[in-house]
């Protein structure tokens, strides 16, 4: 049966949801304080991560933390304020962690991230952006045989247990693969099964035309209240108040501003990170997606020139921007590859919404009727929207989803 739904948030995710339950025959506005696709969604590095299997842990091994400790890395770099506000948050992430919870997350997160390439492909289609898309994967790229062969041990396993593809390169096929790059990297893995998005903003957008093909509005507004009124619920709005039975929320790190308001107690807290455009120098070109593994940034090829994003900055979300850690990685970027002059005005910047234990809240919310939530996929918003919107509308329109979503509860908190 139709139901008339709001989905707060026009994100790759909210998008993705919205778009889902459109298909589904529902009535939907998506709602969001600017067009779809502005915010993180735009700012990522657009790649689709099949291979990413595995969530980023909390660095626990004393080698790591030593090196993280100065607070020079390009990989990673914290504020002391940020620290302190989200020590809670922060200190549950250290000990999801450990190897014997970490061990547990994984196949549950690895059921997530198995869905995103099936779960993308029929939006691609209906949205007609395959001119968006490349199906070539990515190339991270190693400057010690060391490193890499860790590297390639977990690729291995991860081929086995959760159907990766990949390819390891030596230096002279990394070469042929890429001419341009350094002549002093030892190699790299081709992750062959990713896609690859030359405007990730405008895939989201796309994305988002093609949802209101389907009967949806997108309504640009900012959210003011959120409350049950009557059976249902009612936001009120910058441009008017919408009644709905059901309502969605998916607003990535912003979600935070409403748990209090709503009676929810989720841990999240942010990684901030800042992206860059460049030119390249003389005839130099980069065909692939690029990271530099044992520094922690990477290189894409997009529509708006080379796209440098820095790793992640543990910050509070509205704190200004620090450009320290983009500048140290242009310096070592410069030596990878040939990139010439800044093509943007100013950095972007923008923040990833993680929970503790690196897995998404995907669900109904605890004591709240017709709520939904949507929110926390931490590095992988991009690659996980679609999956969150399909498995998402299964759960809403009383389907068993096609995977287990218990480890994706709120109530785990």
């Amino acid at each position: 049966m139709a139901r008339e739904i709001v989905v707060m948030g026009a994100g790759m995710v909210g998008v993705s949801v919205a778009w889902y339950l459109a298909r589904r025959g529902h009535s939907v506005t998506l709602v969001d304080r600017r067009e779809p696709g502005r915010e993180t969604s735009f700012g990522n590095a657009g790649i689709i991560q099949r291979e990413a299997v595995r969530p980023y842990p909390f660095p626990r091994d004393l080698a790591t933390m030593l090196r993280v400790l100065p607070n020079r890395q390009v990989d990673i770099r914290y504020r002391p304020g940020g620290m302190v506000r989200a020590a809670g948050a922060l200190l549950q992430y250290w000990q999801n962690s450990a190897p014997k919870r970490y061990a547990r997350i994984v196949p549950e997160y690895a059921s997530l991230i198995c869905l995103s390439l099936e779960a993308h492909a029929p939006m691609v289609e209906a949205a007609g952006a395959e001119h968006l898309v490349r199906k070539e994967g990515w190339l991270e790229v190693y400057r010690t045989r060391e490193a890499m062969s860790a590297r390639l041990r977990d690729a291995e396993a991860n081929a086995e247990r959760f159907g990766v593809r990949y390819r390891a390169l030596d230096a002279s096929e990394l070469a042929t693969l890429e001419p341009d790059l350094s002549d002093e990297l030892a190699g790299a893995i081709h992750w062959e099964q990713p896609w690859t998005v030359a405007d990730p903003g405008g895939l989201v957008q796309a994305y988002a035309r093609s949802f209101e093909a389907e009967g949806g509005r997108v309504l640009q507004a900012d959210v003011t209240d959120v409350a049950r009124h009557g059976a249902g619920w009612r936001v009120a709005t910058s441009e008017g108040e919408l009644d709905a039975e059901q309502v969605v929320m998916a607003m990535g790190p912003w979600s935070r501003d409403w748990f209090s308001r709503l009676g929810l107690e989720i841990p999240l807290f942010v990684k901030r990170g800042y992206h860059m455009h460049y030119g390249a120098t003389g005839s130099a070109r980069l065909g692939h997606w690029v990271m530099d593994a044992e520094v922690g940034y990477l290189l894409a090829p997009m529509q708006a020139g080379i796209r440098l994003t820095t790793g992640a900055e543990l910050e509070r979300l509205e704190a200004p921007p620090h450009l320290q850690q983009l500048a140290a990685a242009e310096r070592v970027a410069k030596k990878l590859f040939p990139l010439g002059e800044r093509l943007d005005a100013e950095p972007w910047k923008g923040a990833r919404p993680c929970t503790p234990d690196m897995k998404p809240v995907i669900g109904p919310a605890p004591g709240q009727e017709g709520l939904w939530l949507a929110l926390g996929h931490g590095h992988q918003g991009f690659t996980l929207g679609p999956a969150t919107g399909r498995l998402l509308g299964q759960m809403m329109d009383g389907e068993r989803p096609e995977i287990d979503m218990a480890p994706f509860r709120a109530e785990r908190f």
